[in-house]
């Protein structure tokens, strides 16, 4: 039913209508007045419709919250009537008013009901551990495996207690301790009683001895009793395993073994303890000799009856402790090692203030580890990434000998050192120690790189990297060091006395021991120990041991996460590189990118070793460069060579050396011939080059240039010349250059050549045509090459091309040609 229009309100009556103006605008819009009025009326019905909904949910939602709001009271109720009840019964228990107080004194009720029953576990834990060493006792005899069995389940108890006490916060120490006792006590029970009754077969069959007698019946017995022994040390071998890797122990001794080692050891202390005559300071030898020869004799035996119970006992524990029974042979070195241990012990004390007799034992000890190593194989750990270290590295390493021993050894090296070059003779060139083809050291030198060498060999075989690295610098570089202050203070030495005030002060006689051969000769032991020295730098570099000792430094040096500090025990890498090579720094750089840098080390030695042959062999040079243009001084004076006459033209060598030629010769002649001997052919080839080349340009500017010449005078010239290549290439034997000395003076011999152009030669439009006289002369004659040497610099070029001119130049070339007495006049 509609509304009547006057019971809207004005706002209802306004939007009625907006809504009619809107609806009926025109007289048209009056046909669809009844769909209008049809709508309205559907949208009002559907209005109610949704309000009685409304109407409805209000109603119901009214109601859950008077019920809701009922419920939560009578629940609020109940809990204040339990509360009240709790209330009086806590007060009615703990006798307190109060309620904090009450709680309190419930707790601590509580607290004492908890520590009953851990009390009541503890007890029950004491029982049961109790039990089984009981029954384990009462069984030894008749049950013997049931014996194990009770005490393996004591140990796993133990063991789990430990594992139980870092997360209990070390709860219940004593308990711990009562039953570890406990099992340790059974263990030793059994193993007791396990023990006397292997000993009892040993006996039988005669153990210690070459013949031993194992019939099957013994056999079968003695390979129970092994069994019961090792299966009683089982349990053992968990805690190891956890404990091993963190402390580093040693290999367990098997309890087995350890029966049957027993009287080796009795034996071992009879021999080598006390006053027996087997038991000397000076013979670590005899003892160390004793255990390889009980390997020897008993070795054989454990491979042979004990290895096939290892192989068996290692499938039935599985491969986690399967690795204590791989090998009868490495379990039986094992179970000798502590007698030795104990020996070296008591051994060292003695001998720690003899020198001598602590580096013998020392390297008496590594050959013995290097024995057991390479000979038996021995791998106390097969899962182990190291080899075993060895006896020598506990006794340097783990007992802190290495110190001691190191300062022993190098002064051992050191007086040996002093020895080598204190020796008369040390300082004398050995001219047969070496190839013959080689430069020549002195036998200083040899016999410091023989020292080195034997050092090398007494620490190769320390496993620790650290030591080894010591060795190297504190010992071998050292005497390197010291041997190349050695060779430095002889040059500067040398330089001193061959200086002016050095000359004026030594006088003539101490000048004789500088100069000439003497000279050279101190020179050359500078020169031939350097060189020596620093090859066998380059070779040792190339070995094997040191090459893997680099790596191994680099290794380290990339892997260094401490800022580069004890790369090698407490050396840094800054004070390994200064004493090795650069190199290692640069390993810091190239382990980011997972390389090796490049390097050796002895980068730093060989460097200095290289700088000091270097130096002596510039200075070798400079003397006999000094020498051989003293010498030429009253050849260059010479001024009679225009007016030298005679038949021209002759073969140059036929004519004699002109007289002032002699000293330079001589001087050539015998520094040549004592170079070659003492100096190898590639140095000797540098050398005498540059004396040559110093030589041309003394003779070019002095000679060539500063006089005039006549055709003979040049002939003289080119003759002498050739003497004195001839004098050089004689000394220098198989060492002269290819071509002889004369291809390396190529500017003053074709300068010779131009001088010597023979004018009796003369050219006709590209046609020679020669003169009566004999056959040998230039076909290009002296006027022909000087009109075209002169004409222009093409007409130079071409001429000097024809002549096989090439060092000249073409102002050269002229310069030298006007030397020629008919071309000057």
């Amino acid at each position: 039913m509609a509304t009547p229009v006057s019971t809207l309100s004005t706002d209802e009556r306004v939007r009625v209508e907006d809504y009619l103006n809107d609806k009926i605008q025109t007289s048209t819009d009056f046909e669809s007045l009844e769909s209008l009025l049809s709508n309205l009326r559907a949208q009002h019905e559907l209005q109610r419709k949704q309000l009685a909904e409304a109407q409805e949910a209000l109603s119901n939602a009214t109601k859950s919250s008077n019920d809701h709001i009922e419920s939560t009271r009578k629940r609020a109720e109940a809990f204040n009537a339990q509360q009240a009840d709790i209330d009086r019964r806590l007060k009615a228990l703990t006798g307190s008013n109060a309620s904090d107080e009450a709680a309190k004194r419930f707790d601590a009720g509580i607290k004492k009901l908890r520590r009953l029953e851990l009390s009541r576990g503890y007890f029950t834990l004491l029982k049961n551990a109790e039990e089984l060493s009981k029954n384990a006792l009462q069984s030894i005899q008749s049950e013997p495996q049931s014996a194990i069995s009770s005490y393996s389940q004591l140990r796993s108890i133990v063991e789990q207690l430990k594992g139980a006490q870092p997360a209990a916060e070390g709860a219940s120490p004593h308990l711990v301790d009562y039953l570890g006792q406990l099992a340790s006590k059974l263990q030793t029970e059994l193993k007791g009683v396990f023990t006397t009754r292997l000993r009892a077969t040993l006996e039988q069959i005669q153990w210690p001895s070459k013949g031993l007698d194992l019939p099957d019946r013994l056999r079968s017995e003695w390979s129970e009793n092994v069994q019961l022994l090792l299966d009683l040390q089982i349990p053992e071998f968990n805690s190891y395993e956890s404990t091993s890797k963190q402390r580093n122990a040693h290999p367990p001794v098997l309890f087995p073994l350890e029966v049957m080692v027993h009287p080796l050891e009795l034996r071992f202390k009879y021999h080598f303890s006390g006053d027996k005559p087997t038991n000397r300071l000076d013979k670590p030898e005899y003892f160390l000799a004793h255990i390889i020869d009980l390997l020897n004799n008993f070795g054989g035996f454990f491979t042979s009856f004990l290895q096939p119970i290892f192989e068996q006992t290692s499938r039935a524990v599985g491969h986690q402790l399967g690795w204590h029974f791989l090998s009868a042979s490495d379990a039986f070195i094992t179970a000798l090692l502590p007698m030795l241990r104990y020996k070296i012990t008591t051994y060292l004390p003695q001998i720690s203030a003899l020198p001598q007799l602590l580096s013998h034992f020392v390297h008496e000890l590594m050959n013995f580890d290097n024995d057991i190593r390479e000979t038996w194989n021995y791998v106390p750990d097969p899962y182990s990434q190291e080899n075993w270290r060895g006896l020598a590295w506990e006794v340097l390493s783990k007992e802190g000998w290495f110190d001691r021993w190191l300062q022993v050894e190098k002064d051992f090296a050191l007086d040996r050192y002093k020895e080598i070059v204190d020796t008369p003779d040390s300082g004398h060139i050995d001219y047969e120690g070496v190839d013959s083809v080689a430069t020549k050291p002195t036998r200083a030198a040899i016999r410091v790189n023989d020292l080195l060498e034997t050092i090398t060999e007494r620490y190769q075989p320390l496993s620790s990297f650290s030591q080894k690295l010591r060795f190297l610098i504190d010992i071998q570089i050292a005497i390197f060091d010291q041997f190349h202050e050695r060779l430095h203070s002889a040059l500067e030495a040398y330089l001193a006395m061959t200086s002016t005030i050095g000359r004026t002060v030594q006088g003539a006689d101490g000048q004789a021991s500088v100069e000439g051969i003497a000279g050279l000769e101190r020179l050359c032991r500078v020169f031939g120990s350097a060189e020596y020295l620093e090859k066998k730098m380059d070779d040792w570099s190339n070995e094997v041991f040191f090459v893997e000792l680099w790596y191994e430094l680099q290794e380290r040096v990339k892997q260094n996460r401490d800022g580069g500090r004890n790369v090698a025990g407490s050396m840094s890498v800054a004070d390994v590189a200064s004493r090795t090579s650069p190199a290692v720094s640069h390993g810091q750089i190239a382990g980011t990118r997972d390389e090796i840098s490049e390097g050796a080390l002895f980068d730093e030695t060989a460097s200095a070793y290289r700088r000091l042959r270097l130096r002596s062999e510039s200075i070798i040079t400079s003397t006999l460069t000094s020498n051989v243009r003293t010498a030429l001084k009253s050849y260059s004076r010479v001024s009679t060579w225009a007016t030298i006459s005679g038949i021209p033209g002759p073969a140059a060598g036929s004519l004699p050396p002109t007289a002032d030629l002699a000293p330079v010769m001589r001087t050539l002649s015998t520094a040549t011939s004592f170079l070659s001997r003492a100096l190898g052919v590639a140095p000797l080839r540098r050398i005498v080059r540059q004396v040559l080349l110093s030589m041309q340009s003394y003779l070019w500017n002095n000679v060539l240039l500063r006089n005039t010449f006549s055709s003979s005078g040049a002939s003289q010239i080119a003759s002498d010349i050739d003497h004195l290549c001839s004098v050089v290439d004689i000394a220098l034997g198989s060492a002269a250059p290819a071509g002889g000395s004369k291809s390396v003076l190529q500017k003053l011999s074709e300068g010779l050549l131009i001088i010597n152009l023979d004018t009796h030669a003369l050219q006709f439009d590209g046609e020679t045509e020669e003169s009566t006289g004999p056959e040998n002369y230039n076909a290009l004659g002296l006027w022909e090459v000087e009109k075209r040497l002169f004409k222009d610099n093409e007409s130079a070029r071409e001429v000097l091309a024809e002549l096989g001119v090439e060092a000249l130049t073409e102002a050269e070339a002229r310069n030298v040609l006007e030397k020629r007495v008919e071309i000057g006049s």
